[in-house]
C-alpha cells in the first residue's frame, strides 16, 4: 500500500479546465474518517462559490480492512465521487483524502464528461503529492552523544528511515524507524560505526511510510 504525506495545511495541489468548467483537486494525508471530513470542510470555506466539492477517502488497511467513503456533492449518482475514489484504489492508496473543487462553467458536460473530469483532476492532486510506501518497519530507541548525532542521522537515512523523535538533554535519546528489509543491515553499521558503544534498543515492529526518493 501507499499513502500521500501532505499535511491538510500543505495538501497537494492541481487543476484542470474542461469546456469552462475549472476543476480543482485537493488531496492530503489522513488517520481516520474524522479527519477526512475536517478536511472537505476546510476545502468548502476556502471555495464558497464553488458548485460542487466531491470528494473520496480511504484509512486504514493494516488488519486487512479498508474504511472509504464518497460524495458527489450534487453531481449526477456515480459522476464525482466514485471516479475520485477508482483513482485512490488504482492507486494503492490508503490514508488519504482527495477533493475535486468544481467551478461550473455554463456547459453540460454529460455523464462521460463529468466522470473524466473529476478523475482527471484527482490524478493531478495524488501525481503532485510527496507519496510513500507503507512498509513494515522495526522502531528503535538509541541514546548517543552530541558528537555522535550527525552521523547517527546519516545512518537512519541511508537504510531509508526516519527519525521519528529526538530529545536532548546531557545526552541525545532518538527514537527510529528502518525498514525490516533494511534492520540487520542498519544495526550492523550501527555497531561498526560506534565501535559497539552504540547498541540499537527494538521497541517492535510497526507499518511506517518510507518517503519516496527525491
Amino acid at each position: 500500500m501507499r499513502t500521500i504525506l501532505n499535511t491538510a495545511d500543505d495538501p497537494a495541489h492541481d487543476a484542470l479546465t474542461e469546456k469552462k468548467s475549472e476543476f480543482i483537486g485537493d488531496a492530503c494525508h489522513i488517520d481516520s474518517q474524522d479527519d477526512a471530513l475536517a478536511f472537505v470542510e476546510i476545502i468548502r470555506e476556502q471555495h464558497p462559490k464553488a458548485r460542487h466539492v466531491a470528494y473520496a477517502a480511504v484509512w486504514g488497511g493494516s488488519d486487512g480492512q479498508l474504511g472509504e467513503r464518497m460524495s458527489d456533492d450534487g453531481e449526477p449518482s456515480g459522476t464525482a465521487g466514485k471516479p475520485i475514489l477508482d483513482v485512490l484504489r488504482q492507486s494503492g492508496l490508503t490514508d488519504c483524502v482527495v477533493c475535486v473543487t468544481r467551478y461550473f462553467g455554463g456547459i453540460l458536460l454529460g455523464s462521460g464528461g463529468l466522470i473524466r473530469a473529476y478523475s482527471s483532476a484527482a490524478s493531478l492532486a495524488v501525481k503532485a503529492a510527496r507519496g510513500a510506501d507503507i512498509v513494515a518497519c522495526h522502531r528503535y530507541g538509541v541514546v548517543i552523544d552530541y558528537p555522535q548525532l550527525t552521523m547517527m542521522r546519516q545512518l537512519v537515512a541511508l537504510a531509508g528511515g526516519t527519525v521519528e523523535h529526538e530529545e536532548f538533554t546531557d545526552r541525545v535519546t532518538m527514537t527510529l524507524t528502518v525498514p525490516e528489509t533494511e534492520a540487520a543491515g542498519f544495526e550492523n553499521r550501527v555497531r561498526e560505526t560506534f565501535n559497539a558503544a552504540v547498541e540499537p534498543e527494538f521497541q517492535g515492529t510497526l507499518n511506517s511510510p518510507v518517503p519516496d526518493a527525491d
